[in-house]
């Protein structure tokens, strides 16, 4: 199981949050689609039991500090971050005008993005596009995120 994130916007009790459902559920990869923000919000993810991959967004400007308090557990760099992981493409990404161009290319089997603070899950041919919503829940009042099953492809929105 793939757990999926974005938009946390430090907000510490809901980052916690997420990484106790993703704990839970098993998750062998959370991936977070951008706009964690500061290097004190990203050492929460440190508790996941497992490896995180990371895009910058918008808002997150420490880059040097975000790279240093994920490496130990983890990765962040520039979008897109292409991977394989459980035998499919992945693009993690955070603005989500690019999407509709990655969905079209065909060349993916999971797109991740965010930005949109809105969650959504789309299907284009074989490949699956999913923004997990706003973890931080401030610009909406709602904090979610998603998990992936890379088997079946299918997804579930989650409630904070």
């Amino acid at each position: 199981m793939i757990g999926v994130m974005s938009d946390s916007h430090d907000n510490l009790p809901m980052i916690r949050r997420a990484v106790e459902v993703f704990n839970d559920a098993g998750c062998d990869l959370v991936l977070h689609a951008g706009d964690i923000v500061a290097p004190f919000a990203a050492m929460e993810l440190a508790a996941l039991k497992c490896r995180v991959r990371a895009v910058f967004g918008n808002v997150d400007g420490e880059k040097t500090g975000l790279r240093l308090a994920l490496q130990a557990f983890g990765d962040i760099q520039e979008a897109p971050f292409v991977f394989s992981h459980a035998g499919r493409e992945i693009l993690l990404c955070h603005i989500d005008l690019p999407v509709r161009k990655y969905l079209a290319s065909g060349e993916y089997d999971i797109i991740i993005f965010g930005h949109t603070h809105k969650p959504e899950i789309r299907t284009q041919g074989k490949t699956l596009a999913v923004n997990p919503g706003e973890t931080g829940g401030w610009l909406t009042g709602k904090s979610t995120v998603a998990q992936v099953d890379p088997e079946t492809l299918t997804v579930e929105i989650i409630s904070l």
